[in-house]
């Protein structure tokens, strides 16, 4: 299965793109970037006796061909086209959950770093807007290694970013990305994905730790196996008082997509058949238990709900509480 990675060209294209893409040909209601420096780059609530914010790491652009690769031909446009988005962009928020329980400090994946696209890379910037000290970080737990998630480990000379920080990440996702020979076996365009995997977690061995389902990073928050989008893929779950959060990770790709056509998978999926039973697996649990969401790529800050709809879902998102 080819991975799609865009070229610099690419996103040249692309941007050059984004003008003709907001036409109103095309019927969509689009804002421009937030003005006057009030961008949304966090987004704070509570979980029980917990502290919630959630803080952007920028976006990503992609072809939006690449997020249904098994759809009918025409279908994913169409589905994009009544669902008001673009039919050849695929504009993707970077989410990430940071948990305060006071004394503790944990913060899901890490981001891109300044290696991958030019649009993201702003979460250690973020984070100070927030007001969370990136130094008071006391653990980090990684989804998977895809460049948006753990790229960000190292800074421009190659040393760990939060070098007080404990690590954690899927034994099978480790694994998986070291086992040898993995770089000559994989696409061309996979073959930089490999690397920097391996490159990134290098600098965090001294204080990585490999898990299994059911771990517990620290109290109420546990990582759970959540294998197909990558084969060690993990979520996390967040209790506190009786509140359940559900952090997808990369489980649910698109607000949209992923919820209403839940049997679509992208070309970045390692198991197809996987990614389908775990998004209807983790979708039905919460619809059922009333589990909040939280989404790495949905609409910023990706917090919301599912509800079940006849054979798929339908993706609620949280309302700002003005309190």
């Amino acid at each position: 299965m080819r991975l799609y990675q865009p070229t610099r060209r690419d996103l040249i294209r692309l941007a050059a793109l984004t003008p003709a893409l907001a036409l109103p040909r095309l019927a969509r209601a689009e804002l421009s970037p937030p003005m006057g420096g009030q961008a949304p780059g966090w987004f704070r609530f509570s979980l029980g006796e917990l502290r919630i914010t959630i803080v952007s790491d920028g976006n990503l652009l992609l072809p939006a061909s690449v997020m249904a690769i098994n759809a009918p031909e025409g279908e994913l446009a169409a589905f994009l086209q009544a669902h008001k988005q673009s039919s050849e962009t695929n504009y993707a928020h970077t989410n990430h959950v940071i948990i305060e329980n006071g004394s503790e400090t944990v913060l899901v994946d890490v981001g891109s770093g300044s290696r991958f696209q030019p649009s993201s890379g702003r979460l250690m910037g973020n984070l100070a807007k927030a007001g969370i000290d990136a130094d008071a970080i006391t653990h980090v737990a990684l989804t998977h290694a895809h460049p948006d998630h753990v790229w960000g480990l190292r800074d421009d000379f190659d040393e760990l970013v939060l070098p007080d920080a404990s690590y954690f990440i899927g034994r099978a996702e480790y694994e998986n990305w070291h086992a040898p020979g993995l770089v000559d076996r994989v696409d061309d365009t996979l073959q930089q994905f490999v690397v920097g995997a391996i490159n990134s977690l290098e600098v965090a061995e001294p204080a990585l730790t490999l898990v299994e389902d059911g771990h517990s990073v620290i109290d109420g928050v546990t990582m759970i196996d959540t294998a197909g989008h990558t084969k060690g893929h993990m979520g996390i779950m967040v209790e506190s008082g009786g509140n359940k959060l559900l952090v997808l990770g990369d489980a649910a790709a698109n607000a949209f997509v992923s919820f209403e056509r839940p049997d679509w998978v992208q070309q970045i999926d390692e198991d197809p058949e996987a990614v389908v039973a775990t998004r209807r697996r983790l979708f039905d649990w919460a619809d059922a238990e009333g589990i909040a969401l939280a989404g790495y790529h949905l609409p910023f800050p990706g917090v919301g709900h599912v509800m079940k709809i006849d054979d798929a879902y339908r993706f609620i998102p949280a309302l700002w509480n003005w309190g």
